[in-house]
């Protein structure tokens, strides 16, 4: 085979660009004229499973190995959702937004989560590829829905590898009786918020990489170890918490009134992401149809638990008011007397962080080698080595800029930029799921295809007012609510009763459908709507680069590759 007569190792201009479009500069300029007809044919295509699942994997040249089971993805969640998150954002919010009710701030939201678990569940087991949601929304929603999202996805694995990375530095400082800027080097020459420089982040982000490259079965021994390390700590927080606890310190539950206990649950959301790494595993899986669903739902559930009871552990041993927003349960242990506590809480988070370093790189490595088996970016991203049965090349497109962005740029500005991206596309995976559901081409007549679409418009817009009410901080005012909500399950119930369900999940579906990812949809805008205005921003503005990219590059690649139009490799 072709394929097998070439080294892995390449880097010919035909190797990055092999479409038509991009051979000569005519050929370019050709394309470029042709912009809004192939814009309109990208837009109205939608991709198939078979294609998705046979077709595609065949840009890779090599197959990934199967050889993960349920037992590893349980552990995968574990490694790729535990991290600094339950350590960091607890106290915060718990201090500034919601009080003891902080357990219900975590209830809410990882109910949220649950909600976006189940979408991506089914998707995975009746397409197991290693695009994810990226391969989904290609199928149910197009390529251009398909390359928003994969923007998002790059933009957040990138940056959030950077900040974690970040974060590893500060505990591992804290974990050596220092000051977390203690480990980095300040220079003047560079504003603040980037002119300290963390070289620990970029050798642990570069070795974490490194590790996953080499070997899948390897990681996920890593990552079993590790993320036993971290259960253990954190039941020890449990346990110790609950032996140290007041309940006077409960009173008063809910401070912030239920204001505080949402604004809350939107910041905490993010302790539970990562678990979408899971479902990129999915050609890794011996048993996707089996393992999945007990790996992501199963693992999810009993972090749920666990991030309840550390909430609650945390409100008993403190008063709210005491909290300390920066190292909560360093200081709750130290006022209780154990002051060796916070050593241990800095070795669990560091232990997390680890693992959703080393899930993440897995995760993001399989998501962008999809994205180049499409040709959205090069192709040359997609490759599988032949040996360790791993995307090299896709791994250093995401280790090398996040290494970059680690070293220069504070934890406050990558934070700022991860949210909304996030929330974009959780929001996405059920919007297709219902598409999915209730539209199958060439068989679905046009007049249920337009109920649905009024239908999913009337979901979508009247959470969107939900969360603008609620932004509106407008307190002890419901009205709002009274109009928006109804109309929201308006949208629901048109959908049970006069749309009929055109297609079946043949292994495992998502239970009381169109109720649940109606449901997860608005939530996930609802949280999105209690974000900060720059956040808004930032998303526009990296939205607005990515449209750009698309129209320049992606738009005509994808074309070409669709229609076949690609130079033979020599």
């Amino acid at each position: 085979m072709e394929g097998e007569e070439r080294g892995y190792w390449r880097w010919s201009k035909r190797d990055f660009f092999p479409e038509e479009s991009f051979q000569s500069f005519g050929s370019y300029r050709a394309a470029l004229s042709q912009t809004c007809s192939r814009f309109k044919n990208r837009l109205v295509s939608r991709s198939d499973d078979e294609t998705e699942r046979v077709e595609l994997r065949k840009q890779s040249e090599n197959e990934m190995k199967r050889c993960l089971t349920w037992w590893d993805l349980l552990w995968f969640g574990f490694g790729s959702v535990i991290g600094a998150g339950i350590f960091v954002l607890t106290g915060q919010e718990a201090r500034e937004q919601a009080g003891p009710a902080i357990v219900l701030s975590y209830v809410v939201s990882g109910f949220s989560a649950m909600l976006s678990v189940f979408c991506y569940t089914e998707f995975s087991v009746e397409v197991p590829v290693a695009g994810g949601s990226f391969a989904y929304l290609r199928i149910e929603l197009g390529d251009f829905a398909a390359f928003i999202t994969a923007g998002n996805i790059l933009l957040e694995g990138v940056v959030g590898t950077a900040a974690v990375g970040r974060a590893w530095t500060s505990y591992f400082a804290t974990l050596l009786n220092r000051n977390p800027d203690d480990l980095r080097v300040k220079t003047d020459t560079l504003s603040p918020g980037f002119n300290l420089l963390d070289s620990i982040a970029v050798v642990v982000i570069a070795a974490s990489a490194t590790i996953a490259s080499i070997s899948t079965r390897m990681t996920s021994l890593l990552n079993w170890i590790a993320s036993a390390v971290n259960t253990i700590v954190i039941l020890f927080v449990i346990i110790a918490g609950f032996i140290h606890a007041d309940a006077s310190n409960l009173t008063p539950f809910l401070p912030y009134g239920p204001e505080g206990v949402f604004r809350a649950a939107a910041v905490v959301y993010f302790a539970y992401t990562g678990f979408d790494s899971i479902a990129t595993m999915a050609e890794e899986t011996k048993n996707p149809s089996k393992d999945i669903p007990i790996g992501l739902l199963c693992s999810m559930s009993i972090i749920t638990v666990i991030y309840c009871l550390m909430a609650l552990a945390l409100s008993m041993m403190q008063k709210y008011t005491d909290i300390d927003p920066n190292a909560a349960y360093s200081v709750a242990f130290q006022s209780v007397g154990m002051k060796w506590g916070k050593y241990l809480v800095a070795l669990g988070a560091l232990k997390g962080m680890t693992t959703v370093l080393l899930v993440g790189a897995l995760g993001q490595a399989r998501y962008v080698t999809h994205i180049a088996r499409t040709h959205m970016i090069p192709p040359l991203f997609a490759l599988v080595h032949p040996k360790t049965g791993t995307p090299i090349n896709a791994n250093l497109l995401v280790t090398i800029p996040s290494a970059l962005i680690a070293l220069f740029s504070g934890l406050d500005v990558l934070a700022s930029l991860l949210s909304i991206s996030t929330l974009f596309i959780f929001t996405m995976i059920p919007l297709a799921l219902l598409v999915r559901r209730y539209y199958v081409r060439d068989v679905t007549p046009r007049a249920d295809l337009l109920k649905l679409i009024i239908c999913i418009l009337i979901v979508v817009i009247s959470s969107m007012c939900t969360s603008a009410y609620w932004g509106m901080n407008l307190k002890g005012s419901w009205i709002g609510y009274t109009i928006t909500v109804p109309f929201w399950l308006m949208g629901t119930l048109g959908i049970v009763f006069f749309v009929p369900q055109q297609r079946s999940p043949k292994v495992w579906g998502v239970p009381l459908v169109p109720w649940i990812p109606c449901l997860s949809i608005a939530t996930n805008i609802f949280l999105m709507g209690s974000l900060e205005a720059q956040a808004f921003v930032r998303f526009g503005v990296c939205t607005l680069v990515m449209l750009l990219y698309y129209f320049l590059f992606g738009l005509h690649a994808t074309f070409d590759m669709a229609h076949q139009q690609i130079v033979p490799r020599s």
